[in-house]
């Protein structure tokens, strides 16, 4: 099967961006006699999945494409487990009466990318394990070219995307979860009827796990505006080689100097060789942390917020990590108005021993059915499983073992 994924790989290369996911459904046509190929990806909020259409496919004909609702699909299912879902399906008789649809996750280092869907006339382990190398190969080939072209953009937005949207929703890392074998982390973000200024960042470095969670001042383009000042200051400082407090004051400098409005946030650096902590919390909600299987918040000092129109010092405290902790950053979104009602800790109990990319799920889930008449502030969480430091490949809940 190697020499079959190399060859997958390099025909996918010498394709041109639009195309290769095409080349790869057309290899699986021809090396497994299957049909109806095709590779689905997740919408911008997480609630429902579209066909990508086949190269050359009109501009006109993209917009018919068809959006199916995730939850409690069989779509749903495999990105819940990561595993491959086989059902059986009847045909006519010149086709020999059986059909056997098969759905694969497409998952790169934890993060749900999408889902390989085909259909063939026979099934056996060599097929089945074929086909899961190849959706794992076409997660790398996504993840690659969809920085040459809109088409993976476009796909996920069944609907209007307002300009604020897009400017959040540009703010954010590419991936929603990372793997590594120190950690796993999960993030998502549910935007407001009007998007209120919430963004989320983390960045992995030779020895560090950065994180950020922010919330900028009001709501609409002027909160995206404001969340794109301080984001960017952050990675600035970030990627200058500047430790939190550093950040903090790069991020307070920029709204002082550019803006009239506040951010606040919460930027944690984690030494991944001993779990420890250094934190600047600026006008931020306190963490929650599950340990020991016992839910609380962690009481940190709150200094102002990013931008606040007065002296200001920020302030760095210590947290250490245990192995088997699990660590919630969230968003007053998370917590205010109808959200208040959410049982915040009964959710993380009850999905304890579940992929962070669950627990991040259900939070979320349970904002929005709270929230009928749509979300009135952002709502934006980020889990964090720890481990511990040792060495070794990741470890995944769910697919990939060490």
């Amino acid at each position: 099967m190697r020499g079959e994924l190399d060859a997958l790989l390099q025909a996918a290369e010498d394709a041109a961006p639009i195309e290769s996911v095409d080349v790869v459904a057309r290899i699986l046509e021809r090396r497994f006699g299957a049909d109806e190929v095709s590779f689905l990806f997740l919408d911008v909020v997480g609630q429902g999945v579209v066909r990508l259409p086949r190269a050359g496919t009109p501009r006109q004909a993209r917009g018919t494409a068809r959006r199916m609702r995730l939850p409690g699909s069989r779509y749903e299912r495999v990105l819940r487990t990561q595993e491959l879902l086989q059902e059986e399906e009847r045909a006519g008789e010149d086709e020999g009466g059986r059909r056997y649809r098969l759905v694969a996750p497409v998952t790169n280092r934890g993060d749900c990318v999408g889902l390989l869907e085909l259909v063939v006339p026979h099934v056996d382990d060599a097929v089945r394990d074929a086909v899961a190398q190849a959706a794992h190969a076409l997660a790398y080939v996504v993840v690659t070219d969809r920085r040459f072209t809109d088409l993976y953009h476009w796909g996920g937005r069944t609907s209007g995307m307002s300009l604020a949207a897009e400017i959040q929703h540009q703010l954010l890392p590419t991936a929603a979860t990372c793997e590594a074998a120190q950690f796993t982390l999960a993030c998502g973000l549910a935007p407001a009827n009007d998007v209120g200024g919430d963004t989320y960042d983390y960045s992995l470095d030779q020895g560090s796990l950065h994180l950020s969670i922010t919330d900028a001042m009001g709501h609409d383009t002027a909160s995206a505006l404001l969340a794109t000042l301080t984001v960017n200051a952050l990675r600035q400082s970030r990627r200058a080689e500047g430790d939190v407090l550093a950040q903090a004051c790069a991020a307070h400098d920029a709204l002082a100097e550019h803006a009239r409005g506040m951010t606040t946030g919460q930027l944690f650096d984690v030494a991944l060789d001993t779990g420890e902590c250094r934190i600047v919390n600026a006008g931020h909600p306190w963490p929650l942390l599950l340990r020991d299987g016992r839910v609380e918040e962690v009481p940190l000092k709150v200094n102002l917020p990013f931008g606040v129109p007065a002296p200001v010092e920020y302030e760095v405290q210590p947290f250490r990590f245990q192995s088997g902790d699990r660590l919630v950053l969230l968003t007053d979104g998370m917590r205010e108005r109808e959200s208040a009602d959410v049982d915040l800790p009964g959710i993380l109990l009850v999905t304890a021993d579940e992929h962070p990319r669950e627990a991040v799920r259900a939070l979320i889930d349970a904002v929005h059915d709270v929230c009928s008449e749509g979300l009135p502030d952002d709502a934006t969480v980020m889990v964090l499983d720890w481990r511990g430091s040792r060495s070794g490949r990741r470890d995944s809940d769910a697919g990939a073992d060490i």
